[in-house]
């Protein structure tokens, strides 16, 4: 693993595990721009979500179109109007990170890839992950 890669892998192990601090406080996060490197690492391992989930990476990787705590738009992959993912970023970070499943959070996914892509994402190395289930991870 690059150092660049081992840290961006720390600050997304922190981040999504400061989610859970929050969510136990009742306390709302707010998310500064700072967050784009997970925003990254989670399109980065668009293919390693299938990888890792056995199935085939597919060829078309969808369009992701995310809206940054300060309102800028940041865009990766190919613009498509057929698979796309759209939404805010701190919600795309949360379900990379499997802090929150792709139901609980305003997180569009247009296109059977990016669906798919969403329902089994995992930004982390190791053994397959499932996301939570719906309505278990939340602020409580």
């Amino acid at each position: 693993m690059s150092v660049r890669s081992l840290i961006t892998s720390r600050l997304k192990e922190t981040w999504a595990h400061a989610q859970a601090v929050y969510d136990i406080l009742g306390v709302d996060r707010i998310s500064r721009d700072r967050i784009k490197g997970i925003a990254a690492l989670g399109v980065s391992t668009f293919g390693w979500s299938f990888r890792v989930g056995k199935m085939e990476v597919p060829a078309i990787v969808p369009h992701v179109a995310l809206t940054s705590p300060s309102g800028e738009i940041w865009r990766w992959g190919p613009q498509s109007h057929l698979e796309i993912i759209s939404g805010s970023a701190e919600a795309f970070c949360q379900v990379v990170t499997q802090v929150r499943n792709i139901k609980d959070v305003r997180l569009n996914g247009v296109g059977d890839v990016a669906q798919t892509w969403m329902e089994n994402t995992q930004c982390f190395a190791g053994a397959p992950q499932g996301s939570p289930p719906p309505g278990t991870r939340f602020r409580i």
